[in-house]
């Protein structure tokens, strides 16, 4: 049996642009951290929204996070995790399927 190699050769800092430590020339490095960002905030506001529908959902049946938990078919502290907007703890498709199980289901629009 061989040994797996684990020894850390490099830390990319906090901030720093990953794609210019990949080797990107700067252009390309810049551009690629742009595109990412948008990205990754697009995700984030999308998150955030299907969130806010469950808190809504949360607080117009005036349930208490344990008993939401119950009908979500999650853990309480999932519930709480939804209503901080926890938003890297979850995946959109469990966002989703948590709103079908409360009866909003989720319509996808494009463009």
């Amino acid at each position: 049996m061989s040994k797996i190699d684990t020894q850390v050769r490099h830390v990319t800092q906090p901030g720093a642009n990953l794609f210019a430590e990949l080797g990107f020339s700067p252009d390309q490095a810049r551009r690629y951290q742009a595109e990412s960002r948008e990205r990754i905030d697009h995700t984030v506001a999308l998150k955030e929204q299907l969130m806010g529908e469950l808190v809504s959902w949360i607080k117009d049946s005036h349930l208490k996070q344990g008993e939401a938990a119950e009908i979500l078919h999650v853990t309480r502290p999932r519930v709480s995790d939804v209503v901080n907007k926890k938003t890297g703890k979850f995946t959109i498709d469990a966002l989703v399927d948590m709103l079908a199980r409360v009866g909003k289901p989720v319509k996808v629009v494009i463009g």
